[in-house]
């Protein structure tokens, strides 16, 4: 009856950091396809360690076959994509390790990857690791949370529900 009283209820959405590290805008992904937004919103992190987490309870929808990348849907329909690195694909798996496979389900923190971060800087390649959300078009805004130093779980991502 007094229902005014309540707090509105919220249409926001936040995903979790999936590594931890330094939060930073994907603008300063050194790679158009990331940098530009064009497989969709997100932040990405400088990380600090090789262990990556879920992001948001949901499904793996792929695990690559050369382990340098992620997706997933969360239960409410996000679609989500970690890539680990630049051009990381080109290492075929080394220095990489799975720890699911599709269909498995996941909760935000369990761990889905582990990457040798410094074998990864040897061999040349660049470790900033950007999280998108794919399916960006479907929301009233996707908006990256950065400029601090997270540890997984930390909101980095924030969504609107249409």
């Amino acid at each position: 009856m007094f229902n005014f009283f309540k707090k509105k209820q919220d249409n926001t959405f936040f995903l979790g950091a999936p590594v931890k590290g330094k939060a930073v805008d994907l603008k300063e992904v050194n790679d158009p396809t990331f940098s530009t937004g064009m497989l969709g919103q997100g932040v990405a992190i400088i990380p600090s360690e090789g262990k990556i987490y879920a992001p948001a309870d949901g499904e793996i929808a792929m695990v690559f076959d050369t382990l340098h990348a992620v997706s997933m849907t969360a239960d409410n329909g996000v679609e989500i994509l970690v890539h680990v690195g630049l051009d990381t694909v080109e290492l075929k798996g080394e220095g990489f390790e799975g720890h699911v496979k599709a269909g498995d389900k996941v909760k935000k923190g369990d761990l889905l990857l582990t990457v040798d971060l410094d074998a990864v800087k040897e061999a040349g390649y660049d470790t900033i690791t950007p999280m998108l959300v794919c399916n960006t078009d479907d929301y009233a805004a996707v908006e990256g949370i950065f400029g601090k130093d997270v540890m997984p779980k930390d909101d980095v991502v924030s969504i609107k529900m249409k």
